[in-house]
């Protein structure tokens, strides 16, 4: 197990792996979200792009950081389910941006784009999220 001396929060939580992977808060209010990451070699598969996972765990994120916004949630918010497609290969800094499209309560429909440094998306995410009361 590797040890991470980055002391990062993330939008009130301390989440180790984001931290780990040298993710970048930048914003979640209003229902919105804003993260990224410099794509290292270590993130590639084998065609040297973002790998599947780590590009699905930063749509996961933003998309449960934007949930969050919308009621100032301390805890977490849990995925209940999440559709990606991935349009073009993610390489070089990405930005991932997440958005409410609906909230209730506990449950929120959020929507989530990676962004390449040309301003592309690249992968697109849809899911639902409770929040943990």
């Amino acid at each position: 197990m590797t040890s991470n001396s980055n002391n990062t929060t993330y939008f009130g939580l301390t989440i180790p792996f984001l931290a780990h992977l040298g993710v970048v808060p930048e914003y979640a209010e209003g229902g919105k979200s804003r993260i990224s990451l410099v794509i290292k070699p270590e993130f590639e598969n084998s065609f040297q792009i973002a790998h599947g996972g780590v590009v699905m765990t930063l749509l996961d994120f933003a998309m449960g950081a934007a949930a969050r916004s919308t009621v100032n949630q301390q805890l977490g918010a849990m995925t209940i389910d999440m559709n990606v497609s991935f349009l073009r290969p993610s390489i070089g800094k990405i930005v991932v941006e997440g958005s409410v499209l609906k909230f209730g309560k506990t449950i929120h429909y959020c929507e989530a784009v990676v962004l390449n440094e040309a301003g592309e998306i690249t992968a697109k995410s849809s899911g639902t999220f409770m929040l943990r009361r």
